[in-house]
């Protein structure tokens, strides 16, 4: 983990995941206080409001953090320059292919670039772009997944690729247990998404939470592609009433893109903020029945809420543990 710790600037090398209304700067700035890496979630945001998010997170923290880009927003470049313009030392793109030109615009900031690797010949690729460090993420996480589980990505990616370059993990991760198994395959980190969303210092609503301790880890179920001709990377989320009315939206949107009403690119944005909508709902309004519960397989390990410094302190705890047992052995 110390190769992670370095590249990261941080005490250990946890990321949290970036969720959208969730990972803001209070949650942000606790993770990087006790010691490990928050990140900002960018997603739908402007400019404007990314430049606000940042420069209050700074304001509670000193410790570095990063930012979260989807690589398909409109703005991205206007994004990687209020990134720059506040020096954020790591920028993590996610949601695709990163395109042409994004990486070389942040790394011209002075920051380090972060990328999703979901095959062992696309990591190579990345980190022939440009790439500072991988993340590899399975299906179990929650957001948007892709098709292979975490387990079976560390398989093929660590051993190609964890040697020479900063690999983290991510997907499912919900005890130190876990973290120990992937240090020991060679990942440099890991990162965790869930297990910090109920966090004391995590603005979700009560109602939001308590969906969370309540559910297990059959309860967060993948969202279904209605059109083929429509790809809609896969969401993992608790069931409810948002999720049926996702397959509805799907139909909409494929509805509009059969009446040439509207192009793929704008297709699926409405997609994006469909979620982006759905996911306020349930995080900031407490709709926990329409809006979108976001959560990865990890969730029945999450019962309570805790201050980020307990979480961060169990996970080292369970991991040095578990390391020091096979050292025994």
């Amino acid at each position: 983990m110390a190769r992670g710790s370095e590249f990261l600037g941080s005490e250990w090398a946890i990321l949290c995941g970036a969720m959208s209304w969730v990972s803001e700067r209070n949650l942000v700035s606790a993770i990087s206080n006790a010691g490990g890496f928050g990140v900002i979630a960018c997603g739908a945001m402007t400019p404007e409001l990314l430049d606000g998010e940042i420069a209050g997170t700074k304001a509670l923290t000193s410790k570095p953090f990063g930012v979260n880009l989807i690589t398909m927003h409109p703005q991205l470049f206007d994004l990687i320059e209020v990134c720059g313009r506040h020096q954020v030392g790591h920028v993590v793109l996610a949601g695709g292919i990163p395109p042409k030109g994004s990486v070389e615009a942040i790394k011209a900031t002075g920051a380090k670039v972060i990328c999703f690797a979901p095959t062992v010949a696309l990591g190579k690729k990345l980190l022939r772009s440009g790439a500072d460090a991988l993340v590899i993420e399975g299906m179990e996480a929650g957001g948007h997944i892709g098709p292979v589980s975490t387990s079976v990505l560390a398989q093929e990616i660590l051993p190609s690729l964890a040697e020479e370059n900063l690999v983290f993990v991510a997907g499912g991760i919900g005890r130190g247990e876990a973290i120990a198994g992937y240090l020991e395959m060679g990942a440099c980190g890991v990162q965790l998404g869930t297990r910090f969303a109920c966090a004391s210092e995590s603005i979700a609503h009560p109602d939001f939470k308590k969906a969370f301790f309540r559910a297990s880890a059959r309860d967060a179920v993948t969202s279904v592609q209605v059109d083929p001709r429509l790809p809609v990377i896969p969401v993992r989320a608790l069931k409810n009433k948002g999720t049926d009315e996702f397959t509805a939206k799907q139909i909409e949107v494929a509805r509009l893109l059969d009446q040439g009403a509207i192009e793929m690119g704008e297709a699926q944005l409405q997609i994006e903020h469909f979620w982006a909508g759905a996911l306020r709902r349930a995080v900031i309004d407490g709709d926990v029945e329409n809006g979108s519960l976001m959560a990865g397989q990890s969730v029945g390990m999450v019962s309570q809420e805790e201050p980020v410094a307990e979480i961060i302190t169990a996970l080292l705890g369970e991991c040095e543990a578990a390391l020091s047992q096979r050292r025994a052995a």
